[in-house]
């Protein structure tokens, strides 16, 4: 039997406490999974049915002037589709100084971006300049959320970005990530200045806000991670407006973790001393990435709790019921002291479900002493 609530689990494994038994979630509920294999349960009902504690990534809503709207015309083009099937758009965005355009595409599964809108130091200037900035923020949907799970668990999300979390991740998705990090080694000083106007616009959003009602706030992403750019960048161009927009988040009432899904071992003491609470994705190398979870709670446990670090693919996609129970077995053995939330290490597509209850189940009789 439980002895605590999912909502008292969660917030004692942010607090790096060991709680009764192992806490757990997913990375977000695909639709496509949702579609596919649980014919079409939204993400309330998906955590009901395999009697998982809820983890529900809600957003708030952003009230935006009508001149800064004015001032950020978008047009969306229908491209067709591709030889491939995928689904082809441009935007194209007129403002007061001229215009700018990017362009994506789609599958069943995801979408992404092919034309960046920052592709030169022109657009960057236009983008600054004019891209919209919240007036402010309506908690509504992150209320409501609360409201239908109650104590079983606790409601998660970002909070406002431009694409990623955190000023450099959110460069590299307006600029695309090679640019980006030949920016840093051509032109650091524009850098700069472009990463300070990213985190003015989020600081004014967070201030603008008041009192943040999400239970955990999400920051950083892929591009800051590892396998994409080195320590030393991270430290020049990450951890100075990281430690900043942490400092705002909990200013304002909230917990933060630091997402990078790649690598992360070379950057543990960088996250810990950048503010974030905790870190996840935590994906190991069987995926591409390079976490070793007993490692890293050995260097860092002791400043940051865990989220991730399940196998997806050699778990719910391609393995049973038994492999499943010994993969979280081995996670929750290799974090005996808690502050560990098991948790897939990304979306996943396709699993079956048996495989999902097992997790499910193996986390619940993962008790701590």
């Amino acid at each position: 039997m439980d002895r605590m609530t999912g909502r008292e689990r969660f917030l004692a494994a942010f607090r790096r406490e060991r709680t009764d038994r192992l806490p757990f979630q997913v990375h977000g509920w695909m639709d496509y999974y949702l579609d596919m294999y649980l014919r079409g349960m939204d993400q309330y009902e998906a955590y009901e049915h395999f009697g998982m504690d809820p983890v529900i990534y809600v957003n708030p809503t952003f009230r935006y002037s009508a001149r800064s709207l004015a001032d950020w015309k978008e047009t969306r083009h229908d491209l067709g589709r591709d030889e491939a099937g995928n689904l082809r758009w441009r935007t194209e965005i007129e403002t007061p100084g001229g215009m700018l355009a990017t362009e994506g595409e789609r599958n069943a599964f995801t979408s992404w971006t092919t034309l960046p809108v920052v592709r030169s130091e022109r657009d960057l200037e236009l983008w600054k300049k004019y891209v919209p900035v919240p007036d402010g923020v309506d908690w509504t949907p992150v209320r409501e959320a609360k409201a239908r799970i109650g104590e079983r668990g606790i409601v998660r999300g970002p909070y406002f970005d431009f694409g990623q979390g955190s000023p450099w991740q959110s460069f590299c998705t307006l600029r695309d990530t090679e640019p980006a990090i030949y920016d840093a080694e051509d032109e650091p000083g524009l850098l700069h200045a472009t990463l300070e106007a990213i985190l003015e616009k989020k600081l004014a959003v967070i201030e603008r806000g008041g009192e943040i009602e999400l239970d955990l706030v999400e920051t950083g992403g892929g591009a800051g991670s590892s396998t994409v750019i080195g320590p030393n960048l991270h430290r020049e161009f990450c951890l100075p407006y990281d430690k900043r927009q942490h400092a705002a988040l909990h200013a304002h009432g909230t917990r933060v973790v630091y997402h990078l899904c790649g690598g992360v071992m070379p950057m543990l003491e960088l996250v810990a001393e950048n503010g974030a609470d905790g870190l996840e994705t935590m994906t190991p190398p069987s995926m591409g990435g390079d976490c070793d979870l007993a490692e890293a709670a050995r260097r860092v446990g002791d400043r940051l709790f865990f989220i991730g670090g399940f196998d997806q693919n050699a778990g719910f996609e391609q393995g049973t019921p038994e492999i499943v129970r010994r993969m979280v077995r081995a996670l929750f053995e290799a974090t005996p002291k808690g502050g560990y939330i098991c948790s897939p290490s990304d979306h996943f597509f396709f699993g079956n479900p048996g495989n999902l209850r097992a997790f499910a189940d193996e986390c619940k009789a993962c008790t701590y002493d």
